[in-house]
């Protein structure tokens, strides 16, 4: 594996430090990164992976590929249309959809699904050798700007967060709703990309949140989540921990192919993996701007109180 340039702190493609690396468990904080590209198929892209991080592809059908035992653990490339892995479990399968049928469904869409690439939790100083690994991509071939005109090209980053507390997660939701605008300004500067973006959070349910005497338990805070947004399309998608730390109290309530995880799914940026020299680094950077506001106690509190005077 070729290193990662050495990127000196200050640069545009230097990667923030979280205020809080760590967990409750003093372990250190890591983050999942799914990201969308076209024009690579997904084997040859299992390929230019592993020629470049080494580890062995399996081929779990003809548009799934798993890299592992590289030197940034496991990779998935494949293509994010449930219906043409048609041996999956999910909740709503349709089961006219097996080959050839579910092969001449991918082939058709297949200038219009962007493929996907999916890391395992990594630690965030290994993020400037995932820019490396998407570089090699680039180089190959793989393309992608923002959006195309069935969708965004989605880059999203799976956080753990500091610790499951109420009080933390509110901390941070409450940080995201305050900065949401101008992050959405930042990431979303054309009408296509704002047109096939995640909506803002609901105006009553920002007001809500952000009322200084919302002091919820973690029941009551899913409870109201839920309400507001039972769907996955929001910049701060907190449906996969939720379902994560309350199960059946939330599977029952959404619709959505909604996957437990103990994350953050932060899935505002998009990506651009067609243009050379592109980094993680400002999307990272901005959703570290969200924690250094959550971290920060009168910060959140002088700049709440703002917010509800508007």
């Amino acid at each position: 594996m070729n290193a990662a340039p050495r990127v000196e702190p200050g640069s545009p493609l230097a990667f923030d430090a979280l205020p809080r690396p760590l967990d409750s468990a003093g372990r250190p904080r890591r983050v999942g990164i799914e990201v969308e590209f076209t024009g690579l198929s997904e084997r040859r892209a299992a390929g230019v992976l592993a020629a470049h991080l080494g580890g062995r592809v399996e081929e779990e059908d003809p548009f799934a590929f798993h890299l592992v035992d590289s030197a940034l653990g496991r990779i998935s490339v494949e293509r994010d249309l449930r219906h043409i892995h048609p041996h999956r479990p999910y909740r709503h399968p349709a089961p006219w959809l097996r080959p050839p049928a579910s092969t001449l469904v991918a082939a058709c869409l297949g200038l219009i699904i962007p493929r996907e690439l999916v890391t395992e939790p990594l630690p965030p100083e290994d993020l400037p050798a995932v820019d490396a690994a998407l570089a090699r991509l680039q180089a190959a071939g793989a393309g992608g700007d923002r959006a195309t005109l069935a969708g965004s090209l989605g880059l999203h980053l799976n956080i753990v967060p500091p610790d499951p507390a109420p009080a933390t997660i509110l901390a941070l939701l409450r940080a995201y709703l305050l900065l949401e605008d101008e992050l959405r300004g930042e990431i979303l500067p054309s009408a296509l990309a704002r047109l096939h973006a995640p909506e803002p959070f609901p105006a009553a349910y920002r007001r809500h949140v952000l009322d200084p005497a919302y002091a919820p338990d973690l029941p009551t805070l899913c409870d109201d989540y839920l309400a507001a947004n039972p769907t996955r399309k929001r910049g701060l998608d907190l449906l996969p921990l939720f379902l994560e730390l309350l199960g059946d109290r939330v599977a029952g309530r959404i619709t959505d192919k909604v996957k437990p995880r103990p994350v953050l799914h932060y899935r505002l940026p998009v990506a651009r993996v067609g243009v050379a020299g592109w980094s993680l680094a400002a999307d990272w950077n901005l959703w570290v701007r969200v924690e250094r506001l959550a971290a920060d106690t009168e910060a959140l509190a002088a700049r709440t109180a703002r917010a509800l005077q508007r």
